[in-house]
């Protein structure tokens, strides 16, 4: 017998014991299945206390019914305000400097999607200020401009995050709250004026990050939300100076590294690597980099001539 299943009944009888004017609680319970590989958590998750009538009383209600319909309903879209600088595919311009290279990073993953499982995606780097959090939203935004695709971020940077900034959007209630058991997924999931894009936010700061991104949870909400969307990016903080992003990418399919062209120290980027030892890393993202003005205008000007005599 699991101790899960042990668990249920020691409480079921605890409950059935208990003298018959004492109100008790109600129990939703989790199916066994959605909970029996997450470890020690599932006695935690397998049993929730809700209010009367089912209501979960402002916590969190884990067993709730969790489908594309119920996501569209209980998140209904809210207005974003996004930095134009750091925010490429929102201003509809599709030749901004940036977004063709976006876009050359979404093949790539598609091409390594070809060859292994891959849906969630952390992105990291070895040090702050390499351009993690502008990489993993940009490639959000990129992911979902491809018609019919889902697309979850989230900012699992609970010590300096920042893409709520970039989408111009409010930080809490988020994953710190879903964390700490406070708030249920559609609680703290987003979903803004870009078509199909859904964000969750880091939450309000809390005092111990790295004990909660280790609590199981966070494992238990990807197996959640996993099958309403074909890509999943987590940004998570700098590898080298904190633990939590090596806790995060063993409940992803794979690492996305980011470094600074001329600044991230190559001792760095390779602690950064072994941060991973064990864990896919699909590819690295050279941020920064300095093109060769006259190879680039000379590229694209040759492009479009190319295109238009095609046209004609």
């Amino acid at each position: 017998m699991s101790r899960i299943h042990e668990a249920l009944k020691k409480a079921e009888m605890e409950r059935a014991a208990a003298p018959g004017g004492a109100v008790q609680p109600n129990f939703v319970s989790v199916p066994l299945s959605e909970v029996s590989d997450i470890g020690d958590i599932s006695v935690a998750v397998a049993s929730v206390p809700t209010g009367a009538g089912g209501s979960s009383g402002g916590g969190a209600s884990f067993a709730s019914p969790f489908s594309l319909d119920a996501l569209l309903t209980r998140c209904p879209p809210v207005e974003w305000t996004p930095d134009p600088a750091t925010m490429l595919f929102f201003n509809g311009d599709d030749s901004a400097r940036g977004t063709e290279e976006f876009r050359t990073l979404r093949s790539r993953l598609y091409h390594a999607r070809e060859g292994m499982s891959l849906k969630k995606v952390l992105v990291s780097s070895a040090l702050p200020r390499e351009g993690k959090s502008f990489t993993a939203a940009n490639l959000a935004q990129v992911l979902v401009r491809q018609h019919g695709r889902r697309v979850l971020l989230i900012d699992a940077d609970l010590r300096g995050p920042r893409l709520h900034e970039m989408l111009g959007t409010t930080s809490s209630p988020g994953l710190a709250e879903y964390l700490n058991g406070q708030s249920d997924e559609f609680s703290i999931m987003q979903r803004g004026s870009l078509d199909n894009l859904f964000f969750i936010p880091s939450g309000r700061q809390p005092e111990n990050p790295a004990e909660l991104v280790a609590n199981g949870r966070l494992k238990f909400l990807l197996q959640r939300v996993e099958p309403l969307f074909d890509w999943i990016i987590i940004d998570a903080p700098p590898a080298v100076p904190v633990s939590d992003a090596g806790i995060l990418a063993k409940s992803c399919d794979g690492v996305l590294l980011v470094v600074r062209s001329n600044q991230t120290p190559f001792d760095m980027a390779r602690k950064a690597r072994e941060e991973f030892v064990g864990q896919s890393v699909v590819g690295v993202v050279l941020n920064g980099a300095r093109d060769d003005p006259g190879y680039e205008r000379y590229y694209y000007e040759a492009y479009q001539k190319n295109g238009t005599r095609a046209k004609s």
